[in-house]
C-alpha cells in the first residue's frame, strides 16, 4: 500500500451514512450508470477511487456535491461486472483524503483531493494506546463465544501502531455513521483512542 501513487484528482462515490476507513474493506454494489462510467475509467486505470459521505437530503446530479470533507481512497481488490452491467466489487481503504475542490469534468462526482495525514502517539505513549484500546475492545465482546473473542483479537494484533489500531477497530465495531464519521475526520490518534473506547462503553452499558 505504500507505494500506491495517490492521484491529485479522484472519482468519489458518494454514499449517505457510510465510512471506508483506511485498511478496511467495503462491499460495494455499482449499478448507477454515473458510478458504472467511474468504475469503468478506474480498472483501465490505477483501480483507485474515493468514498465520502453524501450530506445531500437528495443525490442531486447537478451543482457541487454536498458532502463531509474528509473521506477515503479505496483500492478495488476485486470486481465482478453482472450481464446488466451493474457490478459487484470489494473496496480496500488506503488513505484518508480531503476533498479540496469539486471539478465538474466528468458525469460522476470528481474531486481535487489531497492526503490527510494523521497525528501518531509520542513513542513512548505507543504500547499503552494500544493496551487501552484492546482493553475496550474485549470489554465490549465479552460475552461474545470464546472462539469469536479470539477471531476478533487475532485481528487487532495484526496493528503494529495505536494509528492503525484506531481504523481497524473504527471500521469494524463503531457502527453509528456520524460517530464513524467524526472519527475518520479526527487527526490525533490519541483522540481517536478516546473516542473510541467512550463509544465502546456507551454501547456496552446500553
Amino acid at each position: 500500500m505504500s507505494a500506491l501513487h495517490i492521484p491529485e484528482q479522484c472519482g468519489v462515490l458518494l454514499v449517505a451514512n457510510a465510512t471506508l476507513f483506511p485498511h478496511g474493506g467495503m462491499p460495494l454494489f455499482i449499478f448507477e450508470e454515473r458510478y458504472r462510467r467511474m468504475l469503468d475509467e478506474a480498472l483501465q486505470g490505477d483501480c483507485l477511487f474515493c468514498v465520502g459521505r453524501n450530506l445531500a437530503a437528495d443525490d442531486a446530479a447537478d451543482g457541487p456535491p454536498e458532502a463531509a470533507p474528509i473521506g477515503t481512497i479505496g483500492l478495488v481488490r476485486a470486481s465482478r461486472e453482472q450481464e446488466d452491467g451493474t457490478s459487484q466489487l470489494l473496496l480496500h481503504g488506503v488513505v484518508r483524503v480531503r476533498f479540496r475542490e469539486w471539478l465538474d469534468e466528468k458525469p460522476y462526482p470528481y474531486a481535487r483531493i489531497e492526503p490527510v495525514l494523521c497525528e501518531p502517539l509520542p513513542d513512548e505513549k505507543e504500547a499503552a494506546g494500544i493496551a487501552t484500546l484492546k482493553a475496550a475492545v474485549e470489554d465490549a465482546i465479552g460475552g461474545l463465544p470464546d472462539e469469536v473473542r479470539g477471531q476478533v483479537l487475532a485481528l487487532l494484533d495484526r496493528a503494529d501502531t495505536a494509528t492503525l489500531l484506531t481504523d481497524i477497530v473504527g471500521q469494524q465495531f463503531v457502527h453509528e455513521p456520524d460517530a464513524r464519521q467524526a472519527l475518520l475526520e479526527e487527526n490525533s490518534t490519541a483522540t481517536r483512542i478516546t473516542m473510541i473506547c467512550d463509544y465502546l462503553r456507551r454501547i456496552s452499558d446500553g
